[in-house]
């Protein structure tokens, strides 16, 4: 099963200090920062996912890459880019549109030459046809009631075909390097169902099940189990945006061969809970905001609300207790103390995470894992703070991952 970690420029910074929190003086980012497949032991992901949306944008908004970032990818092509050349690296590169960001307008924003020009100039190994999301789903109980599906769905699942169909042909004409996918869309199995038959008589052998990202699991099997009655044995299927490991071998079993998603990396500081994960188990992540850089926090001190001298303090004793836990000379109550100390200044709901916090460093699970990250920063791989300490659990994440989806696929051999 290959996974796909989607690209958005995440990287972190070898040389960065964590007393300082500083940068080096001429860090270049492109060239001194360090992807995840750079950065932890064991490699997580068989592949990545960029989006032309993220490099090129589209009319009025701009992408994420700065000018320079994107004159360099299409100067050098996307494997040079992402330094995909370790060993053991990322071998593969998908690319796709980003229907998401487009998802409100009635056509989708690029020309079909522009989408295959834009894979063909990277070096891309797959590419995804462009494809508009079908906003909605019909549950069991929903279709079972007679409810019928909005004439837009079947609009937008027309017309992805369509684009996939001229996309195909483009392709073949062109004699494109890179392998062609087709996106399926739908609002029940069936329509899923019908989506891949079509998409198979255009001549895909490999096909992409979008739109499923909000589904409950036994409504995905539920789909997928559907596109396999029509499925031909050379088939392989995608799942977009989708993370379920205890489930993958049943996607493998009919038929789905790769997923991307981002959801192990953007829970180590997206989620309210499980922000740094073990094989069979999660723990939160402790808060410690930046007093100077926390939006929320700034305002409150703007205001008058909370006195900077106060929270620069409690602050700078809450990272200093938590660094003397992890070198064994302070204690784990110091540590909590200083935590809710801080917690009740800059947390305006007063919520009290204690608990949790205890549970987390009594287990103290960064000590014992050599993932690359938590055996180089030790504590700070644990401390909520900045893209620099996120994103490291964030790359932690992904290597835990990686791990219960071998173990659950392997479980089944």
């Amino acid at each position: 099963m290959d996974f796909f970690f989607p690209d958005s420029q995440d990287q972190v910074s070898p040389f960065f200090d964590f007393l300082t929190e500083e940068h080096p003086l001429h860090r270049v980012r492109q060239r001194d920062d360090r992807y995840a497949h750079e950065t932890l032991k064991v490699i997580p992901y068989n592949g990545i996912l960029i989006s032309k949306v993220i490099i090129d944008g589209m009319k009025e908004r701009t992408g994420q890459y700065s000018e320079s970032q994107r004159d360099r990818i299409y100067r050098i092509g996307a494997h040079k880019f992402f330094r995909t050349d370790i060993p053991n690296g990322p071998s593969k590169i998908m690319g796709d549109c980003g229907a998401f960001a487009y998802v409100d307008e009635d056509t989708p924003p690029y020309k079909i030459d522009e989408v295959i020009n834009f894979y063909e100039s990277i070096g891309l190994d797959f590419g995804i046809s462009m494809d508009h999301i079908v906003l909605d789903y019909l549950t069991e109980k929903q279709r079972d009631a007679g409810k019928e599906a909005n004439p837009e769905w079947a609009r937008r699942q027309e017309l992805t075909i369509e684009i996939a169909k001229d996309f195909f042909k483009e392709v073949k004409n062109q004699k494109c390097a890179f392998t062609p996918i087709g996106v399926a869309h739908g609002w029940s199995p069936e329509s899923y169902k019908k989506s891949v038959n079509e998409l198979q008589k255009i001549g895909y052998s490999r096909i992409a099940l979008g739109g499923l990202v909000p589904l409950k699991t036994k409504d995905i099997l539920d789909v997928i189990s559907c596109v396999d009655e029509v499925r031909k044995p050379k088939t392989q299927l995608h799942l977009l945006g989708i993370t379920r490991p205890d489930f993958m071998p049943a996607f493998a079993k009919l038929g789905v061969t790769s997923f991307d998603s981002t959801s192990p990396f953007r829970q180590a500081f997206m989620d309210d809970k499980h922000n740094y994960y073990v094989l069979n188990d999660s723990y939160v992540a402790l808060r410690v905001p930046q007093s100077d850089a926390n939006p929320a926090l700034r305002r409150r001190i703007h205001s008058g609300e909370i006195d900077q001298k106060v929270a620069k303090e409690a602050e700078r004793r809450c990272l200093a207790s938590l660094r003397d836990f992890d070198a064994g000379v302070g204690s784990i109550e110091d540590a909590l103390d200083s935590l809710r100390t801080y917690e009740m200044i800059y947390d305006a709901k007063k919520r009290d995470r204690s608990l949790s916090y205890r549970r987390t460093l009594e287990a103290s699970p960064w000590k014992s894992c050599k993932c690359g990250v938590c055996d180089t920063v030790g504590i700070e791989v644990i401390i909520f703070r900045g893209a620099e300490r996120n994103k490291r659990r964030g790359f932690h994440n992904l290597s835990v991952f990686r791990n219960r989806l071998d173990e659950s696929l392997s479980s089944t051999k």
